[in-house]
Formats: C-alpha cells, structure tokens, sequence
C-alpha cells in the first residue's frame, strides 16, 4: 500500500494541504500519515519546566486531534496520526523516508520575511527524497 505523508499546524495552509493529500490517498488507496511537529517557544536560554512542556505537548496533540477530527479525512482508507517534538521540516522530512509522496502547504512568504522566517516548503523541496506536492496558498 502507499504512503502519503502531510505535514500539518492547524493553519488554513496546512488545512488546504490536508484536503488535496486526503483525496489524493483516497484516490490512490493509501496510507495517510499527518504530521505535526511542535517545539517549546523561545525561552532566553532558559528551560522550561516539566509542567510547562507537557502543556505545551498537550496543545501540539490538542491541534493534531482537530486534525484529525476533519470531516475530509472521510473515506480515506488508513489515517495514522504522528507528532513530533521537532522542527517541521526535520519532522515530515524523517517522516517521509520511504513515502510515496509528501505535501505541505505553503504561506506563501517571499522575499525577506521568507528569507528571515525560513520555509518548511522550501526545506521539504530541497531536501525530500520522495515526490512532494507544496500546495500554494490563495
């Protein structure tokens, strides 16, 4: 059976990119794995504590079950949840070794602040060893 693998964050990007995987995995009988990786903010160097973390956990997995809970997961035949303690791009990136295509959305930042942000699309095309769909923003 293929793989599909679609990185999420709960974005109206990362909505758009769920909608064209889970039709391409119905389409194509495959398995769809949702990624969502998650880190703690910022601190100044500082670390965090353990009640801290798991909250931060707890929202990660609370943004991932409202994935889940999308009504154009329907009809798709294996949909296998994965969240991860990681960047994105390192985490679909891994997530998709041996995947029979990965998609993300995209925000569709350019110049400097894409420059300044950094791009998990442009991470993933660069660095994908699978065919990847970066699905555009409007």
């Amino acid at each position: 059976m293929q793989r599909i693998v679609v990185g999420v964050d709960g974005s109206e990007p990362s909505r758009r990119a769920l909608r064209w995987a889970a039709e391409e995995a119905r389409r194509r009988e495959a398995i769809l794995e949702i990624v969502h990786a998650w880190h703690p903010p910022y601190s100044g160097g500082y670390p965090y504590q353990t009640s801290a973390m798991a909250l931060f956990e707890r929202d990660a997995k609370s943004t991932l079950d409202g994935v889940l809970a999308d009504p154009v997961l329907r009809g798709v035949p294996a949909v296998e949840p994965i969240l991860v303690q990681e960047g994105a791009a390192r985490a679909v990136l891994a997530a998709a070794k041996g995947a029979d295509l990965l998609v993300v959305g995209s925000r569709g930042r350019g110049g400097f602040a894409g420059l300044l942000l950094g791009s998990v699309s442009q991470q993933v095309a660069q660095h994908a060893h699978c065919p990847v769909a970066i699905i555009p923003g409007p």
